[in-house]
């Protein structure tokens, strides 16, 4: 313990004053005459005790009080663990990710975190300077502050979709080396990787209390069918979970596509678990900006999740065959709002055109030559889909260095009828508004065959097949031409053709992407050379950017980018739609106590703040760096004996 002014201690000798007066007593001595003494020595002597008795107490009491009135003068004190004059620079964290935005019933935690931050503020010297950054990392966080400038920067604090991990953190603060002031709620989530840190700096702990609440969020969205065109029926499923321990019923969800509601349902999620609705979607074309919604309280940050519905670009088609006839692959992708495409006759091809087409079609050539084969092998990577329809003489060999099935010619016979499609085929996916089995189906008369093969798409009644696929390569037993099949007018061929061309889709846009991403690629087949690519929505910018093969690679800017819708523009042409999202762990509320983290982060030179509130944070604080002034206690003391002397006098006779 320390005093402020010691000098007041020497005020400690007016307590020989109760003790001179109580060893003198000046009092005069009254004769008193008594008729009989026989019994009065025994009376006084009991009376004499009692009286010492009470002298005693009351000096004691006298000696109390003067001993702490002049000890509260004195200004008594523990001193402080650390000096606050000694810190002449000092950093300081806030977390203000949209998890910090729940808190208590009263406030949210990030209104906590800046008091507390103020509080430091308030208590260090004038001439302290301050580094405070938030997860924005914003440029203005890179040179030091005036204590006047850190209250302007506190004030302005907002809560941002960016998470930070530790090891983030822990590199940022070390570009300043001074004591950290690390305030957050300590996500179990976001955390990541314990972070390598240099032992000696100083770390301060701040942890801001956050009550546990439940919580549901959309874990993922997906469209039921990945290859479905512009126009086609399709749907897509939410996955919600619910992270807390009482199941969910009857939670209303919403789907909005560009700002209008389309679709509501109702789904229970039971407790810690996760739950599927899909919503169907009909006739959609172009680009849509689809939201699902919910309301879930107390925690609504991640209530809305966008996706982008890219139905815009069209599939690029490209058919060979042996001369300039018009063929039926022509008039099935004759809709020049969903298709692009170009017919070669084999002798006046353009072999570069082979990489960008999302679907090749080899109709009726008997022959492959050596540069076709070569190409489309070289080209297979690249290229979407590849079908190969022969002719009605086809070379089995050359047709072999593309097809590993056992090819041979098959006997020319009448036309057979095919079997009803497996309507459990992935393939065929919402392709039958009904799924009859006594829907007519068309004859072919094959011209090549490879035996059974239980994976073909269609088939024969007799078991052999017609239609088959080895990865993206599909082919035909026989020529789309009269006399060898009526496939061609039947109402099979137009959903089977559109689904061959929709499985050669390439560089697919998923449908969202998180904010934590680090690259985002948007297929762009033709730029201009000097225009950079634009990002328009919720902020307008130009990210980072290169191409690369008909591709443009953005790196995402998450230090400036909020959730929202983005248009991908490169006037004057829009090349895409994009969706971004919170990162998910965002939404696991989950926290790690104070002393774990301070073991996760090495132990050393860290210390931990036990404050609950701003208020008692303030006061730990104080206690510190200023130390825990006792002169309030030594002043309650005195009174206190004060009294006990007066009630000593007044009530023991």
């Amino acid at each position: 313990m320390s005093f402020g002014y010691p000098l007041f201690l020497w005020a400690w000798l007016a307590l020989a004053i109760p003790v001179i007066i109580h060893l003198f007593n000046f009092r005069k001595t009254i004769r008193v005459y008594f008729s009989h003494t026989q019994f009065l020595k025994q009376i006084q002597e009991e009376t004499t005790q009692k009286r010492k008795l009470k002298q005693w107490l009351v000096l004691a009491s006298r000696l109390l009080f003067l001993f702490f009135l002049v000890a509260a003068f004195a200004m008594p004190f523990i001193p402080a663990q650390e000096q606050a004059g000694s810190q002449h620079t000092v950093t300081l964290y806030i977390d203000n990710s949209f998890s910090m935005g729940v808190g208590n019933q009263k406030t949210r935690a990030l209104d906590q975190a800046l008091q507390m931050a103020q509080e430091i503020v308030n208590l260090f010297p004038a001439e302290t300077q301050y580094i405070l950054f938030t997860n924005d990392f914003a440029p203005s966080s890179n040179t030091y502050k005036t204590k006047a400038e850190a209250t302007d920067l506190l004030a302005q604090i907002r809560l941002s979709p960016i998470s930070r991990s530790a090891n983030e953190i822990i590199n940022r603060a070390a570009r300043n080396p001074s004591t950290l002031f690390w305030i957050s709620d300590f996500q179990k989530s976001t955390f990541g990787e314990p972070p390598k840190r240099d032992s000696l700096a100083q770390v301060r702990l701040v942890p801001v209390p956050v009550e546990s609440s439940s919580n549901v969020w959309v874990d993922t969205a997906y469209l039921q069918n990945l290859f479905a065109v512009g126009g086609d029926k399709n749907s897509v499923t939410i996955r919600l979970r619910n992270q807390g321990k009482v199941k969910k019923e009857a939670l209303p969800v919403k789907l909005a596509i560009n700002g209008i509601q389309a679709a509501a349902s109702t789904i229970d999620i039971e407790a810690e678990s996760t739950a599927n609705i899909s919503f169907d979607l009909i006739g959609l074309k172009g680009y849509h900006k689809a939201m699902i919604s919910f309301s879930d309280y107390p925690v609504s940050f991640d209530n809305e999740f966008y996706f982008a519905l890219n139905y815009a670009k069209k599939l690029s088609i490209l058919e060979i065959k042996p001369g300039p006839a018009t063929t039926y692959i022509e008039k099935v992708f004759a809709n020049r709002d969903l298709f692009s495409f170009q017919s070669f006759a084999l002798s006046n091809l353009n072999y570069s055109l082979l990489a960008r087409a999302d679907l090749i079609v080899i109709n009726g050539i008997n022959r492959l030559d050596e540069a076709l084969i070569e190409s489309l092998l070289l080209s297979r990577n690249a290229t979407g889909s590849l079908v190969l329809i022969p002719g009605s003489e086809p070379d089995i060999a050359s047709y072999k260095k593309i097809i590993s099935f056992p090819l041979t010619k098959a006997e020319r016979h009448d036309p057979e009828e095919l079997d009803k499609p497996d309507f459990q085929n992935p393939f065929f996916t919402q392709v039958f508004e009904e799924k009859s089995a006594a829907m007519a189906m068309p004859k072919a008369s094959r011209v090549m065959e490879w035996g059974r093969d239980q994976s073909a798409i269609l088939r024969f009644k007799n078991g052999q097949p017609f239609l088959a696929h080895q990865g993206n390569t599909f082919w035909l037993s026989c020529p789309l031409e009269k006399g060898y099949t009526d496939f061609f007018a039947h109402a099979l061929f137009v959903p089977v053709m559109y689904r061959l061309a929709a499985t050669g889709k390439k560089n697919d846009q998923p449908l969202y992407y998180p904010l934590t991403a680090a690259e985002i690629i948007v297929p762009a087949d033709s730029l201009a050379k000097e225009t950079p690519v634009q990002w328009k929505g919720a902020q307008e910018f130009i990210p980072s950017q290169r191409k690369v093969n008909g591709q443009v690679v953005f790196t995402l800017p998450k230090d400036a980018v909020a959730a929202g819708f983005y248009w991908v523009i490169n006037p004057p042409d829009t090349l895409s739609l994009l969706a971004l999202n919170l990162n998910k762990r965002e939404s696991l509320l989950s926290t790690l106590p104070a002393n774990d983290v301070k073991q996760k982060l090495g132990g050393k030179n860290i210390s931990v703040f036990k404050a609950s509130t701003a208020e008692s944070f303030s006061r730990e604080i104080k206690e510190r760096y200023l130390g825990t002034p006792l002169w309030k206690y030594a002043v309650v003391l005195s009174l206190l004996f004060l009294l006990a002397e007066i009630l000593l006098i007044r009530f023991l006779k």
